[in-house]
């Protein structure tokens, strides 16, 4: 299993995590992690509930602060990024839009420049133009006026996308962006994703369970157990020894198509992470 990225070295990285620790009091989060993300690639993170996923994204996010080791994005530590935060679009796994609000869509997408204007400054055009862009790039421009009540799942999950694309970031982050869509629904985003990440260019980390699903659109896997399993391409590091590592002896692996599936019974003792801190 290889550790680091499998990539062209010569590529710029824009995330790098070395020895990463993090602890919340005396439990352990995540340990001794180090993998990279280059520019422009397609990163997906994998593991069972408790696993650090979430607090893997919050360190890179410079919300948390690692007990040891070390993470840079664009080069920089998270805390000293500055005018460069711009550059990140997050999509956090709990929507920070109430959807019964009588608001429209392309009111909601502009929510997502508040750090530039302020949240009580009158919207310009180029900010409406700003957004408009970003609605088209989800494929959402002929929805602008229409009342964010009347927006199916998967219409809501693009639009949390655009809002964290308005500001033109050159890397998103997302955290289980289908954890409350359907099967059809999920697949559809992550084609998407795959479309943005290929044709604008812009670097993709994303949190996700559906190993089956995600495995097929990313560049690469970073599984994740509290330490690093295994990092590398999906057809590379995607086998039993890996599932047994991730999920224990629970987890059964078998062949359907071009990648593997599998069913898990999880540890009945993993708390589940997007409930603690």
């Amino acid at each position: 299993m290889n550790m680091h990225s499998p990539l062209n070295a010569t590529v710029r990285n824009d995330i790098e995590l070395r020895h990463v620790t993090v602890r919340y009091g005396w439990r352990l989060a995540l340990e001794d992690v180090s993998f990279d993300v280059p520019h422009g690639s397609f990163c997906g993170i994998i593991g069972p509930n408790g696993s650090g996923k979430t607090t893997l994204i919050r360190t890179v996010l410079g919300l948390i602060e690692p007990v040891s080791g070390n993470v840079l994005v664009f080069g920089r530590d998270p805390s000293e990024l500055g005018a460069e935060r711009s550059r990140i679009g997050y999509v956090p796994q709990h929507a920070g839009i109430d959807f019964t609000f009588p608001l429209r869509v392309i009111d909601a997408v502009m929510t997502g420049l508040y750090g530039k204007r302020g949240p009580f400054r009158k919207h310009v055009s180029d900010h409406r133009g700003a957004a408009l862009a970003a609605l088209k790039r989800v494929e959402m421009d002929t929805l602008a006026k229409r009342p964010i009540s009347e927006l199916s799942g998967g219409q809501r999950q693009r639009l949390l996308i655009a809002r964290a694309l308005v500001h033109e970031p050159t890397l998103l982050i997302l955290d289980e962006p289908t954890s409350a869509l359907d099967h059809r629904a999920g697949e559809g985003l992550y084609e998407w994703l795959h479309r943005l990440n290929d044709l604008d260019g812009i670097t993709v980390l994303l949190v996700s369970h559906d190993m089956g699903v995600v495995s097929r659109y990313v560049d690469t896997i970073a599984c994740l157990n509290t330490r690093l399993v295994a990092h590398g391409r999906p057809s590379e590091v995607i086998t039993g020894g890996t599932l047994e590592s991730m999920y224990g002896c629970g987890a059964v692996l078998f062949g359907h198509g071009e990648m593997p599936h599998m069913v898990v019974e999880e540890s009945p003792h993993r708390n589940d992470e997007g409930h603690g801190p």
